[in-house]
């Protein structure tokens, strides 16, 4: 390990940063060091452009993946490096397209995980939709997590470090002790194939494909799709922003309101002026004439 990438790991450690942001930082900056041949702090303002132009233009990445590499970069020169210009300027952030997530119905849940055939899977994908939760938060769970006396799932330190309770289905509930009398797990409530480890996102999403083939829905389904559907299922069945927040672990309350724009109940409940207007009367085509020549 150079000393600088020592450096800035430690920068992001003193600042408590999430060890999976930590670990991407660290690659982002190494593939920025690894382009150019040479250590970051011997390139510059004009490298750093010449950088966001090839990751536009040649890897073609998409926005989300240039905003992370772009913070890494922002973190680097601004906090470990302490240049003096402001990263803000020199390196701007690519507007992000505001795409809205294809959302299962509750028929299509159920499809779903009536395919999910692996009594693992099917537990771990079913409490991320009944609870709402992160695919990063489910793998994490133990199995003192789960309060059958207050009937909450306790999530411990979740995405930005924050401790939250979501709701423990009774159905939930169910499948889970079901789970628990064939597998006894220990310390992890759904645990890995490694000794003392939880179970992976990866094995998760595979898992997660291979039942989307079998219950031939021609949406895509993906753990966070489980996510997405609870929040929009709860608005529809009249739950309101504020509680879904909580529940979701959202910072802002605009981030959940986006779900607003999904719920059919909401897009959907005004008639369109359309059918204000008056039925129009049939009109019959003119009488054909007779033709003499």
């Amino acid at each position: 390990m150079t000393q600088l990438r020592q450096r800035m790991s430690e920068d992001m450690q003193v600042r408590n940063f999430a060890l999976n942001t930590q670990l991407s930082y660290l690659q982002q900056v190494s593939l920025f060091a690894r382009y150019f041949g040479k250590s970051p702090d011997l390139l510059g303002r004009e490298d750093i452009r010449t950088y966001q132009v090839y990751l536009t233009n040649e890897k073609k990445l998409a926005p989300g993946s240039i905003h992370t590499a772009i913070a890494a970069l922002r973190f680097l020169y601004s906090v470990t490096l302490e240049r003096d210009w402001a990263p803000e300027e020199v390196l701007p952030l690519p507007k992000k397209p505001q795409k809205l997530p294809i959302i299962l119905s509750p028929e299509e849940v159920q499809q779903f995980l009536g395919c999910v055939l692996e009594v693992k899977h099917h537990a771990i994908l079913t409490t991320c939709y009944a609870a709402g939760l992160r695919i990063s938060e489910a793998v994490q769970l133990k199995t003192t997590d789960i309060d059958s006396q207050r009937m909450v799932v306790r999530v411990e330190q979740g995405k930005g470090q924050k401790d939250r309770y979501v709701m423990l289905s009774p159905k939930l509930l169910e499948i889970l002790r079901d789970y628990w009398k064939v597998r006894r797990p220990v310390a992890w409530l759904f645990p890995g194939d490694r000794a003392g480890q939880p179970i992976t996102r990866d094995a998760v999403g595979h898992a997660c494909a291979k039942a989307r083939d079998l219950s031939g829905l021609s949406k895509p389904v993906t753990p966070h799709s489980l996510r997405h559907a609870f929040a929009v299922h709860l608005l529809e069945a009249g739950a309101d922003v504020r509680t879904i927040q909580l529940l979701l672990g959202h910072r802002s309350l605009a981030t959940t309101a986006q779900y607003l724009r999904i719920a059919t109940n909401k897009v959907c409940a005004t008639s369109s002026p359309f059918e204000l207007l008056p039925r129009p009367a049939p009109t019959l085509p003119p009488a054909a004439k007779p033709q003499y020549f």
